[in-house]
Protein backbone atom coordinates (compact mmCIF):
# COMPACT_ATOMS: atom_id res chain seq x y z
CA UNK A 1 0.00 0.00 0.00
CA UNK A 2 1.11 3.54 -0.76
CA UNK A 3 2.65 5.09 2.42
CA UNK A 4 0.42 8.15 2.24
CA UNK A 5 -2.73 6.05 1.83
CA UNK A 6 -1.63 3.84 4.72
CA UNK A 7 -1.07 6.91 6.90
CA UNK A 8 -4.59 8.14 6.12
CA UNK A 9 -6.12 4.75 6.94
CA UNK A 10 -4.06 4.59 10.12
CA UNK A 11 -5.31 7.99 11.30
CA UNK A 12 -8.92 7.15 10.47
CA UNK A 13 -8.94 3.77 12.21
CA UNK A 14 -7.15 4.80 15.41
CA UNK A 15 -9.80 7.13 16.84
CA UNK A 16 -10.82 4.46 19.36
CA UNK A 17 -7.34 4.54 20.93
CA UNK A 18 -7.75 8.00 22.47
CA UNK A 19 -11.31 7.13 23.49
CA UNK A 20 -10.05 4.13 25.46
CA UNK A 21 -7.21 6.15 26.98
CA UNK A 22 -9.63 8.84 28.15
CA UNK A 23 -12.04 6.27 29.57
CA UNK A 24 -9.25 4.45 31.44
CA UNK A 25 -7.91 7.77 32.75
CA UNK A 26 -11.29 8.38 34.39
CA UNK A 27 -10.58 5.56 36.86
CA UNK A 28 -6.79 5.23 36.66
CA UNK A 29 -4.26 7.83 37.79
CA UNK A 30 -1.00 7.95 35.81
CA UNK A 31 0.42 4.57 34.70
CA UNK A 32 0.71 5.76 31.09
CA UNK A 33 3.32 3.10 30.31
CA UNK A 34 1.00 0.37 31.62
CA UNK A 35 -1.90 1.67 29.53
CA UNK A 36 0.25 1.86 26.39
CA UNK A 37 1.51 -1.68 26.86
CA UNK A 38 -2.02 -3.01 27.34
CA UNK A 39 -3.02 -1.30 24.08
CA UNK A 40 0.01 -2.80 22.34
CA UNK A 41 -1.09 -6.23 23.55
CA UNK A 42 -4.58 -5.58 22.21
CA UNK A 43 -3.25 -4.52 18.80
CA UNK A 44 -0.70 -7.35 18.62
CA UNK A 45 -3.06 -10.06 19.88
CA UNK A 46 -0.42 -10.74 22.52
CA UNK A 47 -0.67 -11.75 26.16
CA UNK A 48 0.73 -9.46 28.87
CA UNK A 49 2.32 -10.33 32.22
CA UNK A 50 2.10 -7.50 34.77
CA UNK A 51 4.50 -7.63 37.71
CA UNK A 52 4.40 -5.26 40.65
CA UNK A 53 3.80 -5.01 44.37
CA UNK A 54 0.19 -4.95 45.59
CA UNK A 55 -1.77 -1.72 45.29
CA UNK A 56 -0.35 -0.39 42.01
CA UNK A 57 -3.66 -0.70 40.10
CA UNK A 58 -2.68 -3.69 37.97
CA UNK A 59 -6.07 -5.34 38.36
CA UNK A 60 -7.89 -2.00 38.09
CA UNK A 61 -6.11 -1.25 34.80
CA UNK A 62 -7.14 -4.58 33.27
CA UNK A 63 -10.75 -4.15 34.44
CA UNK A 64 -10.78 -0.60 33.07
CA UNK A 65 -9.55 -1.82 29.68
CA UNK A 66 -12.15 -4.60 29.62
CA UNK A 67 -14.91 -2.15 30.54
CA UNK A 68 -13.86 0.11 27.66
CA UNK A 69 -14.49 -2.69 25.15
CA UNK A 70 -17.70 -4.38 24.09
CA UNK A 71 -16.14 -7.73 24.86
CA UNK A 72 -16.47 -10.63 27.26
CA UNK A 73 -14.34 -10.32 30.39
CA UNK A 74 -13.54 -12.98 32.98
CA UNK A 75 -11.48 -12.66 36.12
CA UNK A 76 -9.92 -15.83 37.52
CA UNK A 77 -8.31 -15.63 40.95
CA UNK A 78 -5.44 -18.12 40.85
CA UNK A 79 -5.15 -19.99 44.15
CA UNK A 80 -3.25 -23.12 45.29
CA UNK A 81 -6.43 -25.22 45.19
CA UNK A 82 -7.47 -24.16 41.67
CA UNK A 83 -7.92 -27.06 39.23
CA UNK A 84 -7.49 -27.07 35.44
CA UNK A 85 -11.22 -27.83 35.07
CA UNK A 86 -12.01 -24.66 37.05
CA UNK A 87 -10.26 -22.73 34.27
CA UNK A 88 -10.95 -24.48 30.97
CA UNK A 89 -14.05 -26.52 31.84
CA UNK A 90 -14.88 -30.21 31.93
CA UNK A 91 -17.25 -32.88 30.62
CA UNK A 92 -20.54 -33.27 32.51
CA UNK A 93 -22.56 -36.48 32.46
CA UNK A 94 -26.25 -36.09 31.68
CA UNK A 95 -28.04 -39.00 33.34
CA UNK A 96 -31.28 -38.46 31.38
CA UNK A 97 -29.63 -38.48 27.97
CA UNK A 98 -26.88 -40.84 29.14
CA UNK A 99 -24.21 -38.80 27.45
CA UNK A 100 -21.44 -36.34 28.25
CA UNK A 101 -21.58 -32.67 27.30
CA UNK A 102 -18.95 -29.95 27.77
CA UNK A 103 -19.24 -27.33 30.48
CA UNK A 104 -16.98 -24.52 29.28
CA UNK A 105 -14.89 -22.67 31.84
CA UNK A 106 -14.27 -18.94 32.33
CA UNK A 107 -11.39 -19.02 29.86
CA UNK A 108 -13.96 -18.73 27.07
CA UNK A 109 -13.93 -14.92 27.09
CA UNK A 110 -12.14 -12.19 25.13
CA UNK A 111 -10.11 -10.81 28.02
CA UNK A 112 -8.93 -13.07 30.84
CA UNK A 113 -7.55 -11.54 34.01
CA UNK A 114 -5.35 -14.24 35.54
CA UNK A 115 -4.94 -12.57 38.91
CA UNK A 116 -1.84 -13.63 40.87
CA UNK A 117 -1.09 -16.29 38.28
CA UNK A 118 1.91 -17.61 40.21
CA UNK A 119 -0.27 -18.76 43.13
CA UNK A 120 -1.65 -21.72 41.16
CA UNK A 121 0.31 -24.98 40.84
CA UNK A 122 2.02 -26.19 37.68
CA UNK A 123 -0.90 -28.31 36.44
CA UNK A 124 -3.15 -25.21 36.28
CA UNK A 125 -0.46 -23.10 34.64
CA UNK A 126 0.04 -25.88 32.08
CA UNK A 127 -3.68 -25.72 31.23
CA UNK A 128 -3.03 -22.23 29.86
CA UNK A 129 -0.31 -23.30 27.41
CA UNK A 130 -2.60 -24.53 24.63
CA UNK A 131 -5.00 -21.63 25.10
CA UNK A 132 -2.29 -18.98 24.93
CA UNK A 133 -0.56 -20.42 21.85
CA UNK A 134 -3.30 -22.12 19.83
CA UNK A 135 -6.29 -20.00 20.94
CA UNK A 136 -8.15 -23.23 21.69
CA UNK A 137 -8.59 -25.69 24.53
CA UNK A 138 -9.10 -29.44 24.49
CA UNK A 139 -11.78 -30.92 26.74
CA UNK A 140 -12.19 -34.66 26.45
CA UNK A 141 -11.75 -35.68 22.82
CA UNK A 142 -12.66 -32.33 21.29
CA UNK A 143 -10.93 -29.00 20.82
CA UNK A 144 -12.92 -25.81 21.25
CA UNK A 145 -11.88 -22.52 19.66
CA UNK A 146 -11.63 -19.52 21.95
CA UNK A 147 -13.37 -16.26 21.01
CA UNK A 148 -11.51 -13.55 19.11
CA UNK A 149 -9.86 -11.47 20.33
CA UNK A 150 -8.43 -13.61 23.14
CA UNK A 151 -5.90 -12.12 25.54
CA UNK A 152 -4.53 -13.37 28.84
CA UNK A 153 -3.60 -10.43 31.09
CA UNK A 154 -1.84 -11.92 34.10
CA UNK A 155 -0.60 -10.30 37.31
CA UNK A 156 1.96 -11.42 39.84
CA UNK A 157 3.65 -10.05 42.95
CA UNK A 158 7.47 -10.15 42.75
CA UNK A 159 8.06 -9.98 46.50
CA UNK A 160 5.81 -12.52 48.22
CA UNK A 161 7.36 -15.96 47.60
CA UNK A 162 5.39 -17.96 50.17
CA UNK A 163 2.69 -20.07 48.56
CA UNK A 164 3.75 -19.21 45.00
CA UNK A 165 4.88 -21.31 42.04
CA UNK A 166 7.36 -19.88 39.54
CA UNK A 167 6.06 -19.75 35.98
CA UNK A 168 7.92 -22.19 33.70
CA UNK A 169 9.97 -20.82 30.79
CA UNK A 170 7.54 -22.34 28.26
CA UNK A 171 4.68 -20.29 29.66
CA UNK A 172 6.71 -17.11 30.15
CA UNK A 173 7.75 -17.27 26.50
CA UNK A 174 4.10 -17.14 25.46
CA UNK A 175 3.68 -13.65 26.93
CA UNK A 176 4.28 -10.88 24.43
CA UNK A 177 5.48 -8.48 27.14
CA UNK A 178 6.42 -8.58 30.79
CA UNK A 179 5.62 -5.15 32.18
CA UNK A 180 7.04 -4.08 35.53
CA UNK A 181 4.54 -1.73 37.15
CA UNK A 182 6.30 0.94 39.19
CA UNK A 183 5.23 3.27 42.00
CA UNK A 184 3.44 6.53 41.07
CA UNK A 185 5.19 9.90 41.23
CA UNK A 186 4.51 12.29 44.11
CA UNK A 187 2.04 14.36 42.06
CA UNK A 188 0.27 11.22 40.87
CA UNK A 189 -0.01 9.93 44.42
CA UNK A 190 -1.52 13.23 45.56
CA UNK A 191 -4.05 12.85 42.75
CA UNK A 192 -4.74 9.28 43.89
CA UNK A 193 -5.33 10.57 47.41
CA UNK A 194 -7.81 13.19 46.21
CA UNK A 195 -9.71 10.81 43.93
CA UNK A 196 -9.62 7.50 45.78
CA UNK A 197 -9.82 8.34 49.50
CA UNK A 198 -13.60 8.19 49.51
CA UNK A 199 -16.34 5.68 50.11
CA UNK A 200 -17.62 6.41 46.59
CA UNK A 201 -14.90 5.75 44.04
CA UNK A 202 -15.46 5.49 40.28
CA UNK A 203 -13.99 2.15 39.25
CA UNK A 204 -15.97 1.30 36.12
CA UNK A 205 -15.65 2.40 32.52
CA UNK A 206 -18.11 2.46 29.63
CA UNK A 207 -17.59 0.68 26.33
CA UNK A 208 -16.15 2.98 23.66
CA UNK A 209 -14.75 0.36 21.25
CA UNK A 210 -15.63 -3.09 19.97
CA UNK A 211 -13.80 -6.15 18.59
CA UNK A 212 -14.57 -5.10 15.01
CA UNK A 213 -12.63 -1.86 15.50
CA UNK A 214 -9.71 -3.79 16.96
CA UNK A 215 -9.73 -6.28 14.07
CA UNK A 216 -9.74 -3.45 11.50
CA UNK A 217 -6.82 -1.74 13.23
CA UNK A 218 -4.86 -5.01 13.39
CA UNK A 219 -5.08 -5.30 9.60
CA UNK A 220 -3.47 -1.86 9.32
CA UNK A 221 -0.86 -2.70 11.97
CA UNK A 222 0.23 -5.68 9.85
CA UNK A 223 0.99 -3.31 6.95
CA UNK A 224 3.22 -0.92 8.91
CA UNK A 225 6.66 -0.85 7.30
CA UNK A 226 9.78 -2.25 8.96
CA UNK A 227 13.01 -1.35 7.20
CA UNK A 228 15.50 -4.22 6.61
CA UNK A 229 18.04 -2.38 8.78
CA UNK A 230 15.55 -2.32 11.67
CA UNK A 231 14.80 -6.02 11.13
CA UNK A 232 18.52 -6.67 11.33
CA UNK A 233 18.69 -4.71 14.60
CA UNK A 234 15.91 -6.87 16.06
CA UNK A 235 17.71 -10.09 15.10
CA UNK A 236 21.04 -8.79 16.42
CA UNK A 237 19.48 -7.94 19.80
CA UNK A 238 17.82 -11.34 20.15
CA UNK A 239 20.92 -13.25 19.06
CA UNK A 240 23.03 -11.17 21.46
CA UNK A 241 21.08 -12.75 24.33
CA UNK A 242 22.25 -16.18 23.11
CA UNK A 243 25.86 -15.30 22.38
CA UNK A 244 26.68 -12.08 24.26
CA UNK A 245 30.43 -12.69 24.02
CA UNK A 246 30.37 -11.07 20.56
CA UNK A 247 29.61 -7.78 22.26
CA UNK A 248 30.83 -8.12 25.86
CA UNK A 249 32.76 -11.17 27.00
CA UNK A 250 31.86 -10.79 30.67
CA UNK A 251 28.17 -11.33 29.90
CA UNK A 252 28.73 -14.90 28.73
CA UNK A 253 29.00 -16.19 32.30
CA UNK A 254 25.85 -14.31 33.37
CA UNK A 255 23.40 -15.78 30.85
CA UNK A 256 22.38 -19.43 31.06
CA UNK A 257 20.07 -19.31 28.03
CA UNK A 258 18.88 -16.56 25.71
CA UNK A 259 15.67 -15.66 23.93
CA UNK A 260 13.81 -17.88 21.47
CA UNK A 261 12.75 -16.86 17.93
CA UNK A 262 9.39 -16.00 19.45
CA UNK A 263 11.10 -12.89 20.85
CA UNK A 264 12.08 -11.86 17.31
CA UNK A 265 8.50 -12.26 16.11
CA UNK A 266 7.12 -10.41 19.11
CA UNK A 267 9.54 -7.53 18.57
CA UNK A 268 8.06 -6.96 15.11
CA UNK A 269 4.46 -7.31 16.31
CA UNK A 270 4.86 -4.98 19.27
CA UNK A 271 6.96 -2.44 17.35
CA UNK A 272 4.30 -2.15 14.64
CA UNK A 273 1.63 -1.70 17.32
CA UNK A 274 3.70 1.02 19.02
CA UNK A 275 4.14 2.81 15.70
CA UNK A 276 0.36 2.64 15.23
CA UNK A 277 -0.18 4.25 18.65
CA UNK A 278 2.33 6.95 17.67
CA UNK A 279 0.45 7.55 14.39
CA UNK A 280 3.36 6.38 12.26
CA UNK A 281 3.26 4.09 9.22
CA UNK A 282 6.80 2.83 9.86
CA UNK A 283 8.88 1.38 12.71
CA UNK A 284 11.96 3.17 14.03
CA UNK A 285 14.92 1.88 16.09
CA UNK A 286 13.49 3.91 18.99
CA UNK A 287 10.47 1.58 19.01
CA UNK A 288 12.78 -1.42 19.37
CA UNK A 289 14.85 0.18 22.14
CA UNK A 290 11.75 1.20 24.09
CA UNK A 291 10.22 -2.29 23.90
CA UNK A 292 13.41 -4.32 24.44
CA UNK A 293 13.22 -4.66 28.24
CA UNK A 294 9.60 -5.85 28.18
CA UNK A 295 10.15 -8.22 25.25
CA UNK A 296 13.35 -9.78 26.64
CA UNK A 297 13.27 -9.68 30.45
CA UNK A 298 11.19 -12.86 30.79
CA UNK A 299 13.07 -14.66 28.02
CA UNK A 300 16.59 -14.51 29.46
CA UNK A 301 17.55 -17.13 32.03
CA UNK A 302 20.38 -15.89 34.23
CA UNK A 303 23.15 -18.08 35.60
CA UNK A 304 23.85 -18.75 39.27
CA UNK A 305 26.82 -16.43 38.95
CA UNK A 306 24.53 -13.55 37.95
CA UNK A 307 22.27 -14.22 40.91
CA UNK A 308 25.29 -14.31 43.23
CA UNK A 309 26.39 -10.93 41.90
CA UNK A 310 22.81 -9.54 42.17
CA UNK A 311 22.71 -8.90 38.42
CA UNK A 312 19.16 -8.63 37.02
CA UNK A 313 17.87 -9.37 33.55
CA UNK A 314 17.25 -5.66 33.07
CA UNK A 315 20.93 -5.00 33.83
CA UNK A 316 21.95 -7.53 31.19
CA UNK A 317 19.52 -6.08 28.64
CA UNK A 318 20.81 -2.55 29.16
CA UNK A 319 24.42 -3.71 28.74
CA UNK A 320 23.55 -5.54 25.53
CA UNK A 321 21.63 -2.57 24.14
CA UNK A 322 24.64 -0.36 24.81
CA UNK A 323 26.83 -2.68 22.72
CA UNK A 324 24.60 -3.73 19.79
CA UNK A 325 24.92 -1.13 16.99
CA UNK A 326 21.78 0.90 16.30
CA UNK A 327 20.96 1.44 12.59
Amino acid sequence: MDPQALQQKLSASSTWVNAIREEMASVLVGQENLVNKLLIGLLSNGHILLEGVPGLAKTLAVKALAGSLQAQFARVQFTPDLLPADLIGTMIYNSEEKSFSPKLGPIFANLILADEINRAPAKVQAALLEAMQERQVTIGDHSYALPAPFLVLATQNPIDQEGTYSLPEAQLDRFLLKVVVDYPSRDEELNILDRMASSKVKDTTKAVANPEMIAESRQIVDQIYIDPAVKGYIVDLVQATRDPSKYEGSLRSLIQSGSSPRATINFALAARARAFLEQRAFVTPADIKELAPEILRHRILLSYEAEAESVTTDDVIQRLMARVPVP
